[in-house]
């Protein structure tokens, strides 16, 4: 379970502030609310991590793609910036401690990092899923992190 892709030197403007956590907070309660897993035309999950340094949990929006086997595949994306976003960084510490809410369902998953040929066909798919990741990577010059999350037994 390697994590480790460095920062970028070019790259969008990473959301932040207090109106993207407003957005965060406002599309997770939505998401929670509507139990179908959809925000504007994809695939939507609530991802909560322990934060690396305050061991508090934080929980983000994020779009999700199946990855087969009953896995869910997310990206790294933070919209093409050069940074990777905090919740990357917070499921690199603590892989094993992830959680996440999707159609209705609240699940304990493991986060991995997929690299080499495992990350370029997961790549594939999701860019021919939401064409918009393409323009995240042509943004950046990092390789946008792809991750696994499989559901840990109850």
């Amino acid at each position: 379970m390697s994590f480790g892709t460095p920062a970028g030197t070019r790259g969008a403007r990473q959301p932040s502030g207090r109106i993207a956590a407003w957005m965060n907070k406002l599309m997770a309660k939505r998401l929670g609310r509507k139990g179908d897993g959809k925000f504007m035309g994809m695939d939507a999950l609530v991802l909560t991590t322990l934060g690396r340094k305050t061991g508090i949990e934080r929980s983000t929006p994020v779009a999700w793609f199946p990855g087969g086997n009953g896995t869910y595949l997310i990206v790294a994306s933070a919209a093409g910036a050069a940074g990777n976003p905090a919740w990357y960084h917070n499921i690199a510490a603590n892989p094993d401690k992830v959680r996440i809410d999707v159609a209705g369902r609240t699940l304990e998953v493991t986060a991995e990092q997929l690299h080499g040929t495992e990350r370029e066909q997961a790549w594939r798919q999701v860019v021919a899923t939401l064409p918009r990741f393409t323009g995240y990577q042509e943004k950046t010059d990092r390789e946008i992190p792809v991750i696994r999350l499989t559901p840990r037994p109850s």
